[in-house]
């Protein structure tokens, strides 16, 4: 190992010239600087109903918390969209009901006090053929499905509750000492380990092995209990809008458009136990032309998640999600404030998020994949993130995702072995052309996680204008052409920044903590073009250690 005396640096007094946006790809730059504040993407058209109401009761429906209504609803959503559509209003009121199916031109509204109670007699729930985190499966039938429709909505200030307690397994990990033992106490079948409740023996049976594709009807008759639904599932539909409503407890995946078009989410809640597995708030797969503004997740894994498919399953479909924009929402508890992956197979793109707030969640901006998914992750642009007790990293590229709580376990380690380059194929993923500005965050693990694959970097990466408290700072591992100008890492931990075969990297006005140990770490034979610019680095004890492998000019200082 070298330190600051040992290693070559270039101070340099001629202009510096940004090669930043001076890519390969410039055209592909001048699209995205248009984009970045949502320009250019196409309006987002939503849904026009007639004012004819439909009220459930008219159709049989009672709310006293023990009838069944799925026939009533039915029939009155089936009667509503047959006469030209409008409105089917479900009032206040306690309404059990089984699986509902929307239809062409329907509002389905709930009233101020109306909740909606999805049974919990998992009998109710008829196997069907749908998706299951990016591929084709057998499921149960989700509380709220939709195929190949036009004009459709759920709206009011009601609550649908999607029963989820009778379907999720719970690990001991997640809850005290007391609610374990209720919840043991309750019914169901613990694992041979005595870590992990479900909730009937043929849930557990199908936890057990591997659930195969392309089965015989029997096969999943048999593990029914365990192929839990996502809550509202919407495939092939276009002009959607989610408003006012709130969505909680639900079996896996709360909100699940799949395909669609032109879909709209404002005001609307979902809220899933901190402990759900699976317990996504709104995850967007395949999706086109979207807004998501002024909502609220408090859920038990990703917030806010953008989808495409999974490995060769959603290459071969090919459908990336795209012109989406997320403004003014709030995330509690989740694994992910606003997350991209890890099933982004069909690749995603122009993206906008602003103005949101996460507290309380594992990850901020969480982008993850993981070699065999493939797909392009590119025109990611996100303006004004305010983040407080993040218990992991405030930003996060990820390309190592490996299906893990993204904060370890007590005694856990998420430090990678070695890992040698593999070739290119069209299962390599890629992360480039993320634009992120105005970013403060009051506590986190780590500031900023950058983590490509040795064949495939991470690229073109511009953090702009951030305040991030945190234990560790900038980790910055198999990276290429990143940004970062007028950054403050207020980080506690003895080194500030950590580069590891990274190169081509810009480093403007640069804030930290006085008396750091050191500002900089360089590892890696392929490190080099590391750019230190308008930073003050007499606050550091020690400016810079390389380790002997790396480049003798691996870094300037201007």
């Amino acid at each position: 190992m070298k330190i600051l005396s040992g290693l070559t640096i270039m101070v340099i007094s001629m202009a510096f010239r940004l090669d930043f946006y001076q890519s390969p790809n410039r055209v592909r730059s001048a699209v995205t600087s248009r984009v970045a504040h949502g320009r250019d993407l196409p309006e987002v058209k939503l849904p026009t109903f007639r004012k004819d109401t439909l009220i459930i009761t008219k159709f049989g429906a009672v709310a006293d918390g023990l009838t069944l209504n799925t026939s009533a609803i039915t029939k009155a959503i089936d009667q509503c969209s047959q006469k030209g559509g409008g409105v089917v209003l479900v009032p206040a009121g306690l309404w059990v009901t089984g699986p509902i199916s929307l239809k062409n031109n329907v509002n389905l509204h709930l009233a101020k006090g109306a909740l909606l109670q999805f049974t919990d007699q998992r009998e109710a729930y008829p196997l069907v053929s749908t998706t299951w985190e990016g591929e084709d499966a057998i499921r149960n039938q989700a509380p709220v499905s939709g195929t190949d429709l036009e004009n459709i909505a759920i709206t009011g200030d009601g609550i649908l509750d999607g029963a989820g307690d009778t379907w999720r397994m719970v690990k001991k990990s997640k809850m005290t000492d007391d609610q374990w033992k209720k919840l043991v106490a309750s019914g169901g079948v613990l694992n041979d380990k005595k870590d992990i409740w479900y909730p009937s023996a043929q849930s557990l049976k199908g936890a057990s092995g591997v659930t195969k594709a392309g089965q015989p009807l029997s096969y999943y008759q048999g593990i029914k209990d365990f192929l839990r639904p996502n809550m509202l599932s919407l495939t092939r539909c276009k002009k959607i809008l989610l408003e006012g409503v709130t969505f909680q407890n639900s079996p896996a995946w709360c909100l699940h458009p799949l395909l669609c078009e032109n879909i709209t989410l404002r005001k609307v809640t979902a809220k899933n136990p901190w402990y759900a597995q699976n317990g996504d708030g709104l995850d967007l797969e395949s999706c086109r032309n979207g807004l998501v503004e002024d909502c609220t997740f408090d859920v038990g894994d990703d917030g806010i998640c953008i989808k495409s498919g999974r490995d060769e399953q959603g290459r071969k479909r090919g459908v990336p999600t795209e012109n989406i924009i997320v403004r003014g929402c709030r995330v509690y508890h989740a694994h992910g404030g606003f997350v991209i992956g890890s099933e982004m197979s069909g690749g995603v793109r122009n993206l906008y998020v602003s103005n949101c707030t996460f507290m309380g969640t594992d990850v901020g901006l969480r982008f993850k994949t993981a070699r065999g998914r493939g797909g392009i992750v590119e025109n990611i642009f996100i303006d004004g993130i305010d983040m407080t007790d993040i218990a992991g990293e405030a930003i996060l590229f990820d390309m190592y995702y490996a299906a893990k709580d993204p904060v370890p376990q007590h005694g856990e380690s998420n430090e990678l072995p070695a890992i040698p380059a593999q070739p290119l194929t069209e299962a390599t993923p890629q992360f480039r052309s993320f634009q992120v500005r105005n970013v403060r965050c009051k506590g986190a693990e780590t500031a900023i996680l950058i983590r490509g694959l040795p064949e495939m970097a991470v690229k073109d990466i511009l953090i702009e204008n951030a305040v991030l408290q945190s234990r560790k700072g900038l980790v910055c591992i198999e990276a290429e052409r990143i940004n970062l100008k007028n950054v403050a890492l207020l980080t506690s931990a003895k080194t500030v920044m950590q580069f590891q075969n990274s190169q081509n990297v810009t480093l403007d006005k640069i804030r930290y903590t006085n008396d750091a140990d050191l500002l900089m770490h360089i590892t890696g034979d392929r490190s080099r073009t590391i750019n230190l610019l308008n930073t003050d680095t007499s606050h550091a004890k020690k400016t810079v250690v390389a380790d002997a492998n790396v480049q003798a000019n691996a870094l300037t200082i201007k």
